[in-house]
């Protein structure tokens, strides 16, 4: 991908390297997960649970990529953004509103 020049054009992109149902779904849990771990991070003062988020929420979603989608996670050009995205797609997916996004992405 050449490097986007705007974020909303990096957020079509996004969406479109996340077809597969099947991807979005783990990296919804993925990022649920890690959430979870970054909450028990604040609340326990134990630094092992930030490890523990960035292994868990990227684990998931480079699985989904690798095995569902079999493209290169944005994460490596894109870090900031992809994260932005990830929970972006996630809040958007728990409201009902990912599929108008989806719709402009493939069209």
């Amino acid at each position: 991908m050449e490097r986007p020049a705007s974020y909303p054009e990096f957020w079509f992109h996004y969406l479109r390297a996340h077809r597969d149902p099947r991807s979005r779904a783990v990296h919804y849990i993925g990022s649920t997960l890690a959430l979870l771990s970054l909450l028990l991070a604040l609340t326990t003062l134990d630094w092992r649970w930030l490890v523990a988020a960035a292994l868990i929420g990227y684990g998931f979603a480079w699985f989904g990529h690798f095995v569902f989608e079999g493209n290169r996670p944005a994460t490596f050009g894109h870090p900031f953004w992809s994260l932005a995205s990830d929970y972006r797609m996630l809040f958007l997916a728990l409201t009902g509103r990912l599929g108008p996004h989806l719709r402009r992405a493939f069209n």
